[in-house]
């Protein structure tokens, strides 16, 4: 356990690992709902909330739902539909089919794949970004040929190896999904996240870098496909008098009173950026002289959103860390720590941490799932990693790194004492 005898003292305000940021114009919008009548899932703000993600992003067709989750449901039935063709009545369009997809990453960017019947395969990560490993992808591109659909998310607001990721989806003939939740407002080279794919998805989630508490857009250039989506997040309701359904539906629209919240956070997107970029390198500089490093970035390609700071910890810095499904437990090491120590030094001063994203592969739900390495044959264990990037690399980062206390309401002074927190745990 975590020593307080540094006697650090506690935040009076719990520091949140990145919480919404209201500045004043949203409660305008959601007022504006309300005197209107317009609590529903149609209104002015759903309309503006759809043209401010178009302008912003640099798609042609954005679509307003309920959660990010929701789009990427839809876009998968898209994907599905255009690589499989029509399913029948009750059966899901990705149906006995495999979907590649990133590893390390929130369950949100998998679980849609199996809501429309198709089965994950897991794609390992690489060092220089955290995020999906083009040589990986490529292997298993040759385990299984006949894949048609790739989803790649962008871990912590840093994009992925865009270029060469897309280069090997398109030689193969597959489809990009691209989840762009918490990488919103990032570029790579110059071009926002959310437009690398066919079908993409951005979240507003009370966590992410602007927020309406809920929701999230679909977004696109084929204005079909928009429509598409528009017609089943509303129980895919037939241009009838009645109501009419030939096919299935969902309930996924954004609620009005919602997008008023969006509406009103978006202007502050940049704002949010800045005040995140300047965390992050407040940590790298405060944390230089420790054997640690920050998430990479590499920002002669990319620009990240900075969402959230992470660090690793250098391997032979670590003491020794056992996880089970739930439980931890470390045996403390002079001049060695683990990333269980770092997150009970910080929640002893009233800030929050988190650990890395744990892997799909790893997840009781998901454990059985083929999992494709760059190196080494068949299947990495779900119990054991080889460290310098051979095998596993997604595990290799859960098990030394963490998530800091990102939320752009911060002080530097808060900070600086988080820093000092961190710096006594290699003590």
């Amino acid at each position: 356990m975590f020593k307080e005898s540094n006697n650090f003292k506690k935040f009076e305000s719990k520091v949140w690992l990145s919480s919404p940021t209201m500045h004043g114009p949203e409660i305008e919008y959601v007022k504006e709902a309300y005197e209107t009548n317009w609590m529903s899932t149609v209104g002015k703000n759903i309309n503006e909330v759809e043209r401010l993600a178009c302008e912003y992003i640099g798609c042609k067709h954005a679509v307003a739902l309920s959660a990010g989750t929701a789009s990427l449901h839809l876009s998968m039935k898209l994907a599905g539909i255009e690589a499989y063709g029509m399913p029948k009545v009750g059966h899901g369009a990705l149906e006995g089919k495999k979907v590649f997809c990133s590893d390390m990453t929130f369950d949100a960017t998998v679980n849609p794949i199996v809501y429309e019947g198709g089965e994950p395969v897991f794609i390992d990560t690489e060092y220089d970004t955290w995020n999906m490993d083009p040589v990986a992808l490529e292997k298993a591109f040759k385990i299984y040929p006949d894949t048609k659909v790739v989803v790649i998310a962008h871990l912590y607001g840093t994009p992925g190896k865009i270029d060469e990721l897309n280069a090997i989806i398109k030689k193969h003939g597959a489809i990009l999904v691209e989840d762009a939740a918490e990488s919103m407002g990032a570029t790579y080279k110059g071009v926002q996240t959310g437009t690398f794919g066919k079908y993409n998805t951005i979240s507003f989630n009370g966590n992410k870098i602007i927020t309406g508490s809920s929701g999230g857009c679909f977004l696109t250039n084929d204005e079909e496909a928009a429509n598409k989506v528009r017609k089943w997040s509303t129980q895919a309701r037939e241009n009838a008098a009645w109501y009419q359904h030939e096919e299935l539906g969902y309930n996924y629209r954004m609620s009005n009173v919602v997008a008023g919240v969006v509406r009103g956070q978006f202007p502050y997107l940049d704002e949010h950026i800045a005040q995140k970029k300047a965390i992050y390198e407040r940590y790298k500089e405060g944390l230089k002289d420790l054997p640690v490093s920050m998430n990479p970035m590499d920002l002669e390609i990319s620009e990240p959103n900075y969402w959230l700071s992470c660090l690793i910890i250098n391997e032979d810095a670590m003491c020794k860390q056992v996880r089970g499904e739930q439980d931890v437990c470390y045996v403390k090491e002079a001049g060695k720590t683990c990333p269980t120590e770092i997150l009970e030094a910080i929640a002893s001063i009233n800030a929050e941490g988190r650990p890395i994203w744990k892997p799909m592969h790893m997840q009781p739900i998901y454990r059985l799932n083929p999992f494709i390495v760059r190196d080494g044959n068949g299947r990495a264990r779900s119990n054991a990693y080889i460290a310098g990037g051979v095998a596993d690399v997604g595990m290799d980062i859960f098990a030394r790194g963490l998530c800091l206390p990102s939320d752009n309401k911060m002080t530097a002074e808060q900070q600086d004492r988080i820093i000092e927190v961190i710096r006594a745990c290699f003590e």
